[in-house]
């Protein structure tokens, strides 16, 4: 192989040698282009045209919605794409929406919502996982198998007897009957089973030779070493309850009980669907989700090349 020397030779002390692979990502570390995309200018150049055309594509229809938002209705109902209005930018959509809305008590609710569900499925999923991943029961790979095959199942057909049951436990419009149904989440559980496995076990073992029981295990030992793992399960459970919004619709009907998408979903007047006031109420609820992706946008990326789940 190719070496490279890295210092001058002194007497006495063996030459240092380093594949020059290697020695040119460091020494260029700043401009070495990824070995997969080629050498040359031109794959960097169709790689950075593809990312640029994405990002417009994924911005173009944000964009226009926040636009419309600023429009008059007369303007975001006429037919056409003129981007600057023709009676100008106005305010009275978003007016609209904070004088008939209760948005304060809406973005309230989704937040302690969506805080309880995630801090309470990570628990769970972590728990589980644990259990397939290290604990010997009768019947552990049928469950286990159980709970991947669930992943397929449409949470839409849960719906029906997810609310009779609510309706018995006399839970609906509280908070818990919007919560419990969020908290079992069968992939985070084959997730969080799949990295446990690459624990290595022989620092279970020397926890247990220490006195360690099976629970100080857990805590002490695994869970440290999966903080990667339980952030990225974190961050995609709390997206996922921020946008939910078929069962918060069902399960409470009252209005100090919605959350921010239900809520805004009933800010309507007389005249039914109002393409100004639609798009500004859904750039209202995003833009909470948009503040914690620019704070946290290293660990999103991160979780999405660690688990796999940039299609959901």
């Amino acid at each position: 192989m190719t070496t490279e020397t890295l210092s001058p030779r002194t007497p006495g002390k063996p030459r240092s040698t380093m594949p020059r692979e290697v020695v040119r990502r460091r020494r260029y570390s700043g401009r070495v282009w990824h070995p997969s995309l080629g050498t040359g200018p031109l794959p960097r150049v169709l790689t950075l045209l593809a990312l640029a055309l994405m990002t417009v594509v994924w911005l173009v229809p944000f964009g226009w919605g926040v636009d419309t938002s600023f429009k008059t209705e007369v303007d975001a109902s006429a037919s056409g794409a003129d981007w600057i209005p023709k009676a100008g930018f106005t305010l009275d959509a978003y007016r609209t929406i904070f004088g008939q809305g209760n948005l304060p008590v809406w973005a309230v609710n989704s937040v302690v919502i969506a805080v309880c569900v995630t801090a309470i499925t990570v628990a769970i999923s972590a728990m589980a996982a644990y259990a397939f991943s290290r604990t010997l029961f009768r019947g552990r790979r049928v469950l286990f198998a159980v709970t991947v095959a669930s992943i397929m199942v449409p949470p839409q057909i849960l719906i029906v007897p997810l609310f009779r049951q609510m309706l018995a436990l006399n839970l609906v419009d509280t908070y818990a009957a919007v919560i419990l149904p969020q908290v079992v989440a069968p992939a985070m559980v084959f997730i969080l089973k799949k990295f446990f496995d690459g624990i290595p076990r022989e620092l279970e073992e020397a926890a247990r030779i220490d006195g360690a029981g099976s629970f100080r295990v857990f805590w002490s030992v695994v869970l440290p070493l999966s903080r990667p793992i339980l952030a990225a399960v974190a961050i995609f459970v709390f997206i996922n309850t921020w946008n939910n919004f078929l069962w918060p619709f069902i399960s409470t009907s009252d209005p100090q009980l919605m959350t921010l998408p239900v809520g805004l979903s009933t800010v309507k007047d007389s005249t039914g669907l109002r393409n100004a006031q639609e798009s500004a109420a859904s750039i209202l609820g995003s833009v909470p989700l948009l503040i914690v992706f620019m704070l946290f946008q290293r660990q999103i990326v991160k979780s999405v090349a660690t688990t796999g789940l940039g299609g959901q």
